[in-house]
C-alpha cells in the first residue's frame, strides 16, 4: 500500500502548507522495506510527538521522525549532518542521528531514525530548580555559539529565518497589533517591537538551536538532560535562542539565565522581539477559539513588554 493511499493530505490554516497524516502501519512498512533488520520491532506513537515532524518510538531505544509537510523536509539532511559534528562539543545529550531513510512508497521526503532519549518534557512542575535549570541551559548555549560555524547553513526558509533579521516578519507583527487592537497595549508593543527589529547584529554569527521551547528541553531527575528537535538550527544571530527568557523563565531564573549569558543589550532586545513577534501572531489567531493558546500567549506578550518598560525606563 502506497502513502497516497493509505494517508490523507490537510491543510494547515497557520502556514497553508499541505501536511500529512502519517500513522503506524505506514511506518511499519517504510522500515520494513528500507531496514530490514529493525522491521520486526514494534512502532508506537510518541505522545506530544511535534508539529514540524510525525514521531514515533521504534522499539525501546529508537524513534522515528518524519517530516509532516515539505517545509520542513529540508531539516532532516541538515540533522543528519550537523547533531554528529556538535555532539562533542556540547555539554548535555542532543539528538543522534542512526539512519536516514529515503522517499518511497508514496512519501516524498527523507526522514530519520535517532537513539531515544530518556527525559521528559519540561513543565515547572518538574524543574528541581528552576534558577539551576536556566544556569544548565545558558551553559549549553555558550558551548554551542563556541563551536566552530564554519560552513553551517546560514538564516532561510529551513529555519524560517532564525538566526536572521527580524525584518522579515516587520508586517505579520504590524498587523497582529492591528488586529488585537483594544485587548492588549498596543503601543507598548509596537515601542517594544521597533526598539528590537531595528537594531543590528554586529557580532560573527554563531551555532544557534533556532526554537528553545520547553517541548524541546528534557528533563531527568528534576534537571536538563537533553534538548531535541534542532529543526531551526543555523548560524546566525543568537537572539532567537533568548525567547526562552519569556517563556519559561520570570524573576530569579530570568535575571540568572541573563547574567550567565554576556550579550549587550541589543540582542536582548532582538530577543523579546523575536518571543514578541511568536506571541502576537499566536494571540491574534487564537484568541476566540483555542483559550490554552491564548492564555500563554498572552501571558508571554504581558512579560515581555514589562520587560521592554523596566529594560527603558
Amino acid at each position: 500500500m502506497k502513502w497516497s493511499d493509505n494517508l490523507k493530505e490537510v491543510v494547515s490554516g497557520e502556514t497553508s502548507a499541505a501536511r500529512v497524516e502519517i500513522d503506524p502501519s505506514f511506518v511499519r512498512e517504510l522500515i520494513a522495506g528500507q531496514f530490514p533488520h529493525w522491521a520486526k520491532l514494534p512502532v508506537k506513537p510518541v505522545v506530544l510527538g511535534g508539529w514540524d515532524n510525525r514521531t514515533f518510538h521504534l522499539g525501546h531505544d529508537m524513534t522515528v521522525r518524519l517530516p509532516s509537510a515539505e517545509r520542513y523536509a529540508a531539516q532532516v539532511e541538515k540533522e543528519q549532518r550537523w547533531l554528529p559534528r556538535l555532539a562533542p562539543f556540547l555539554p548535555l545529550s542532543i539528538p543522534v542521528p542512526l539512519a536516514m531513510g529515503d522517499p518511497a512508497l508514496g512519501y516524498p521526503w527523507h526522514w530519520s531514525i535517532y537513539r531515544w532519549l530518556e527525559g521528559e518534557v519540561a513543565t515547572i512542575e518538574r524543574i528541581a530548580d528552576l534558577r539551576q535549570f536556566a544556569l544548565s541551559l545558558a551553559e549549553f548555549l555558550l558551548a554551542l555559539q563556541r563551536t566552530d560555524p564554519a560552513g553551517g547553513p546560514g538564516p532561510g526558509p529551513h529555519n524560517f529565518h532564525r538566526g536572521g533579521s527580524l525584518e522579515i516578519y516587520n508586517a505579520q507583527t504590524h498587523q497582529a497589533i492591528r488586529d488585537l487592537a483594544g485587548t492588549i497595549d498596543g503601543d507598548a508593543a509596537t515601542s517594544a517591537w521597533e526598539q528590537a527589529w531595528k537594531t543590528s547584529g554586529g557580532r560573527p554569527p554563531v551555532w544557534i538551536h533556532g526554537y528553545v521551547s520547553a517541548g524541546n528541553l528534557l528533563v531527568t531527575s528534576g534537571c536538563l538532560s537533553a534538548v531535541i528537535d534542532f529543526g531551526s538550527m543555523g548560524v546566525g544571530d543568537p537572539a532567537c535562542d533568548l525567547v526562552v527568557a519569556w517563556t519559561l523563565f520570570s524573576g530569579e531564573s530570568r535575571d540568572a539565565f541573563r547574567s550567565a549569558l554576556p550579550f549587550d543589550p541589543g540582542i536582548w532586545s532582538r530577543g523579546r522581539g523575536w518571543a514578541l513577534w511568536k506571541a502576537l501572531i499566536t494571540l491574534a489567531k487564537h484568541r476566540e477559539n483555542d483559550s490554552l493558546e491564548a492564555t500563554d500567549a498572552r501571558r508571554v506578550l504581558d512579560a515581555v513588554i514589562a520587560d521592554h518598560k523596566r529594560q527603558h525606563a
